[in-house]
């Protein structure tokens, strides 16, 4: 295992050691770490608060950027829908994990599992209800203005 990945999984351990889930992700370019993050939802109460995406926040924000290209994630746990989503937009394109969904699901954290099978599904029998309401011609368009923007 390498520096990065036991920098990784140290941070999950400290995070349970701190009463939270074991999640924890550091952000590297360049051979150099940039930006680390473990699961706050213990403290933050934001289910957006995964290590992964803490780290890409954290990332961001110092660098002023949105493209992380060029970047590589470790993580203690195999990245969430979200968190690996979040990833494709930011233009990651390495990804380093130890533990699996399969590995958290049989410690009783299996969300990610649930969830990645849910979107496989078509959109009418996934389980959180979508539905289109099209704009008429009288509502200003924000596709439109973005495109007259670009």
């Amino acid at each position: 295992m390498d520096e990065f990945m036991e920098r990784a999984v140290e941070l999950a351990a400290d995070n349970v050691r701190d009463g939270g889930q074991p999640f924890g992700a550091v952000l590297v370019k360049d051979n150099n770490i940039i930006a680390e993050g473990v699961n706050e939802l213990h403290k933050k109460y934001d289910v957006s608060g995964h290590a992964e995406l803490l780290a890409i926040r954290r990332a961001q924000e110092k660098f002023q950027t949105n493209d992380l290209s060029g970047y590589i994630m470790y993580a203690s746990g195999e990245p969430c829908p979200m968190c690996l989503t979040s990833m494709y937009f930011a233009g990651i394109e390495k990804i380093y994990y130890c533990a699996s969904v399969d590995d958290a699901v049989a410690v009783g954290l299996g969300k990610s599992k649930d969830i990645y099978a849910d979107l496989q599904k078509e959109k009418t029998k996934r389980k959180i209800s979508m539905k289109q309401i099209p704009l008429d011609e009288k509502h200003v368009n924000p596709m439109r203005l973005w495109n007259e923007r670009t």
